[in-house]
């Protein structure tokens, strides 16, 4: 899918993953060390990105309306730490790094490194996500904002919740087989999602808003309300169960 951007999308989410580990090591006050890290990883991105593809437009928390990125026919769409809280947690692996590219419409390449479990989940080669295990659905939520949807629908299907960090690493735990879906409500930006939807969709999982509409990105508004990933065969029962939970 896209061979020479995802590729470049994997190098870069990987590198600016050292970076941040080189800074969680050597960092010891607590407060600064997510400013720090985001600040370093952003960096790190934005330089290369406009070293190596100086025609594209970036989408990022430190630059969200670029007025580039309005007309552009590629843009990048990063989130150098996404995590923040649990990259500052001693002991927590739940955070990452999103790279991702939109063009004409669609996002076409994608990575998200998990810098603490040395694992990179790409578009360039998307992974391969095991069978279903048996037993209870398990739905990745958020740690700090679980929506009360979610927890709706855990009781209609008797699911169990998840709580986890970054929505990479949610994405992540659907693509390794360690949660079903990843349910999100309550609001999000575009480089919270792009990069793990990109590389969901590449692996074959059902990607959509929690009322079944398609994600789209590179919108004039970079909010984006809420969202759900899952394992294909769960999401017509999910988006059934969600809507009823509305």
């Amino acid at each position: 899918m896209n061979g020479p951007d995802a590729a470049l999308a994997r190098r870069l989410a990987r590198r600016a993953g050292r970076v941040l580990l080189g800074i969680r090591a050597t960092t010891r006050d607590p407060e600064r060390l997510g400013g720090r890290g985001d600040r370093a990883a952003a960096r790190l991105l934005t330089r290369e990105l406009r070293r190596r593809r100086p025609a594209d437009a970036l989408l990022s928390e430190e630059e969200p309306d670029g007025d580039a990125r309005h007309t552009a026919e590629r843009v990048w769409i990063v989130d150098p730490l996404d995590g923040t809280r649990e990259f500052g947690e001693p002991g927590r692996s739940d955070w990452a790094v999103h790279v991702a590219l939109w063009q004409a419409g669609e996002l076409v390449a994608g990575a998200v490194a998990l810098p603490d479990l040395r694992r990179t989940y790409t578009t360039h080669a998307p992974p391969v996500y095991p069978p279903a295990r048996n037993g209870a659905v398990r739905i990745a939520v958020s740690r700090t904002r679980p929506p009360a949807r979610a927890h709706r629908l855990a009781a209609a299907l008797g699911a169990e919740l998840v709580p986890m960090g970054s929505a990479g690493a949610k994405v992540a735990a659907v693509l390794r087989g360690a949660a079903d879906a990843y349910v999100h409500g309550g609001g999000q930006y575009e480089w919270d999602s792009a990069a793990p939807v990109a590389v969901a969709r590449a692996a074959g999982l059902h990607t959509s808003r929690l009322d079944g509409s398609a994600l789209t990105y590179n919108n004039p508004d970079p909010t984006l309300p809420d969202l759900l990933v899952c394992r294909p065969e769960l999401a017509s029962t999910l988006l059934d169960e969600l809507a009823r939970a509305a």
